[in-house]
């Protein structure tokens, strides 16, 4: 592509041999230019579909260039080609270790590619041809590892079942009201025991307790044994408390099943409550939308409404879908879609992007798009999928898991006999052991990773930084250095004139409106900057008698003034006019202006530096990471932009080959590296960084591209995507460490006597609520 660049002329004449400002596609030849344009406007997001379908390199899935995708958060990666891919939801499931062996035994399934639980959203996704004849098997395997599990597909099941949720016990008050009928049951047998009645009163009251706390756990332990599955929470539990009662602990036996029926309730209602925030801070679908008909505003179901519909947006609602202003004027807040905290003015023609808030008038938009493709289901989707991509952390700890547990069952049992063969202490080494067997569940520890990431993920959508997946986070954690394109990421890629120079008695206006006018039918950047430069100073343009356009150095017009040249030195020498020895000592691009034989001033043209480059630059610096700039611009322009916004390492004039050579030299120097780029022309350095990030307000070829993507088209997007997925990794470190040393404390009490079961069902339960109420944490951060 940037070959291509180098040896195209551009029929405007701006010395491009070296000016490489326009990175964006903008060296094609004339017909191409105003189809790239829009590329350095972020907010025509909307327009990348259909524009992406030609001469693009990167690689990506762009409109239906389908064939050529390598990595998407819509695919399994690795999964052959036109194979069917279809997601279910997996209700009623409610245990994260379960979750683990069903995706275990799906996978192997024959016929099955891939599939993969996301315990966060309940969603099973399944890469396999055939699937309504798979369907059946799928729901065989999840009943017989949790029974109560349903196996929906995604289309059938109830949209936002999550949110119909009422108060704070939602759908467990069954479960809570069972939960205190045995609490003041257990209570009662203690204050019989303490008051000397008979023995056999408190113990009756004892087994009704433990019958109503503990039937339905006896019950599926025993349905699974019969499966052959020992290590199993519930079975590990019924022994644990049957072997209590076997030793006359009758008080232990249900206060432990009662603590551990709490634990598991209040645990339940923590991961309900996470799940539900994380989900409604990324689902922003509308439920309806006012459909005007006529003079008529009727509310329907926001599926139903079609392209060219018009919609009625009222102050203070959300935009539910993408589209066009037809009447009204507003102020609306994007800060639900991109994060930027200042609201955008809007009128008649402005586009409307779904998710953001109506903050003031009363709007008509008009649909561009169903709800299938707006915005608000690509960032839920994008969520989801990033979900389902697990870390290699997460994947860890769940193949731990199922080593862990058979390890502290073994010691558990060694533990009640072989010291008890030494001692003869039976009693004191099985109440020992059954405490090992409440300690061998590992919820905690399979919760601990998935809920973590699934945080920081919802937490980056927030400031409307979508995540590829867990594996993104995780990379993007360990990064030493930010390598960033220059245009679009670090300047705003829109071309202004930026001053005018005059070498003699012209006047600067009189210099402006000559370029101007030879350049009125130029769609170049650089020619439309100068043609919007004189319009503003409202200057009134003649359009010329003749106007021949000089391959590769500019413009020559014939205006009733004389004979005007418009471009770079080459052109001037063609022409033998007299450039003395002017030299620009400003970053942009210079156009020189000859009138009637004579130089009479010079332009200088430049792409704008975002407002908070400097700024972001200096945090990252504080977050002690490298900062370097890759462009094909001249090394002069790109060096006083670096300078401007003090980045430490410039690299100018390359090819995307070269950018990739570069990027590695930078990697080998300083260690894993975050590239920067628009996600259209840097697919190379994209693919090539550990982590490829696009800058861009959600483009559907960048979103495709790159490990991250930022939706606004800030600087501090790149400092603040770091800031997350470090603290997500140590949140989920801070999980999987809390989880092991409690859970051995406990093991290394228990061996020494002072440990109780009570002590142990905490080490279970206790530590999994404390868990993912400090993965939550992340959502509540302050990420400046």
């Amino acid at each position: 592509m940037a070959e291509k660049e180098r040896t195209t002329t551009c029929e405007c004449g701006h010395d491009h041999e070296h000016e490489h400002h326009h990175e964006h596609e903008h060296h094609h030849e004339h017909e191409h230019h105003h189809e790239h344009e829009h590329h350095h406007e972020h907010e025509h997001h909307h327009e990348h579909e259909h524009h992406h379908d030609h001469d693009c390199c990167c690689g990506h899935e762009h409109g239906h260039h389908h064939e050529e995708v390598v990595h998407t958060g819509r695919e399994f990666d690795g999964v052959s080609r036109g194979t069917q891919q279809k997601i279910y939801i997996l209700e009623n499931l409610g245990c994260a270790n379960c979750a683990a062996k069903m995706e275990k035994k799906i996978q192997e399934l024959p016929g099955v590619e891939m599939a993969t639980i996301t315990y966060a959203t309940k969603q099973l996704r399944v890469a396999a041809n055939h699937q309504e004849e798979l369907l059946p098997k799928f729901q065989e395997i999840c009943s017989s590892i949790e029974s109560e599990v349903r196996v929906i597909p995604r289309e059938d099941s109830v949209k936002k079942s999550d949110k119909t949720k009422t108060g704070f016990f939602g759908e467990n008050k069954k479960e809570a009201l069972q939960i205190g009928e045995g609490a003041v049951l257990f209570l009662t047998g203690v204050v019989l025991e303490h008051l000397a009645v008979h023995p056999a009163v408190p113990a009756v009251i004892f087994l009704i307790a433990y019958i109503l706390l503990g039937r339905e756990i006896l019950w599926t332990a025993a349905k699974n044994l019969v499966k052959g599955r020992v290590f199993d929470e519930n079975f590990l539990m019924s022994v644990a408390t049957l072997a209590a009662f076997a030793i006359g602990d009758f008080a232990e036996a249900v206060g432990v099943m009662l603590f551990y029926r709490v634990g598991e309730f209040f645990e339940d209602v923590a991961v309900a409550r996470s799940r539900s925030q994380i989900m409604d801070a990324v689902d922003m679908r509308p439920e309806v939308v006012n459909l005007v008909v006529g003079d008529d505003v009727k509310v329907v179901p926001a599926e139903e409404i079609k392209t060219g519909d018009v919609v009625l947006v009222r102050p203070g609602d959300r935009i539910p879908l993408d589209g066009r202003v037809l009447e009204g004027e507003s102020r609306v807040d994007t800060s639900p879609v991109t994060g930027e905290p200042v609201p955008v003015s809007v009128k008649a023609g402005s586009e409307l992007i779904s998710g953001c808030v109506n903050e003031q008038g009363l709007l008509k938009m008009q649909v561009e798009k169903p709800l299938s493709e707006s915005m608000v289901t690509r960032i839920l989707n994008s969520v989801e999928n990033a979900a389902a991509s697990k870390p290699k952390m997460d994947r860890f700890i769940t193949r731990f898991a199922a080593v862990y547990t058979p390890v502290v069952v073994f010691a558990a049992v060694a533990t009640a006999i072989i010291p008890s063969l030494v001692t003869g202490d039976w009693k004191q080494w099985i109440y020992t052991a059954i405490t090992f067997l409440v300690i061998s569940c590992p919820c905690a520890l399979v919760l601990s990773v998935p809920l973590a990431f699934f945080s920081g993920i919802g937490a980056g959508s927030k400031k409307g930084i979508l995540f590829k997946g867990g594996v993104s986070i995780e990379a993007l954690k360990n990064v030493r250095a930010v390598v960033m394109d220059k245009t679009g990421t670090i300047t705003k890629g829109e071309f202004k004139v930026q001053s005018v120079i005059p070498f003699g008695n012209t006047s600067m206006d009189k210099i402006l409106l000559l370029a101007a006018e030879c350049e009125m039918n130029s769609t170049h950047p650089i020619g439309s900057s100068i043609v919007r430069a004189a319009k503003e100073r409202e200057l009134s343009l003649v359009r010329p008698e003749e106007v021949t356009e000089i391959s590769g150095k500019g413009i020559r017009a014939k205006v009733p003034e004389g004979e005007v040249l418009c471009g770079n030195r080459s052109l001037m020498e063609a022409y033998k006019v007299e450039t003395y020895d002017y030299h620009n000592q400003k970053y942009g691009t210079e156009v020189l202006v000859a009138w009637n034989g004579k130089l009479i001033g010079c332009l200088i043209i430049s792409d704008t530096i975002k407002n908070d480059a400097a700024s972001s630059i200096k945090t990252m610096k504080g977050q002690n990471l490298v900062t370097a700039m890759l462009t094909g611009d001249a090394k002069e322009s790109a060096e006083a932009v670096a300078a401007e916004v003090g980045i430490d390492e410039v690299h100018a004039e390359l090819l995307p080959q070269d950018k990739l050579e570069e990027l590695q030299k930078i990697r080998r120097t300083h260690g894993a590296v975050l590239f920067v780029g628009d996600g259209i022309n840097d697919a190379p350095v994209l693919a090539g960084a550990d982590v490829g990030a696009a800058m861009g307000s959600g483009a559907d070829a960048a979103i495709e591209a790159a490990d991250v993507v930022y939706m606004t088209s800030s600087v501090n997007a790149i400092s603040q995507s770091v800031r997350i997925a470090r603290v997500t990794g140590r949140i989920a470190m801070q999980n999987v460490v809390g989880a092991l040393v409690i859970k051995a404390l406990v093991m290394i009490l228990g061996f020494l006597g002072f440990a109780n079961m009570w002590m142990a069902v905490f080490a279970d339960t206790g530590v999994a609520m404390l868990c993912v109420l400090n993965s939550i944490r992340i959502l509540y951060t302050k990420i400046e």
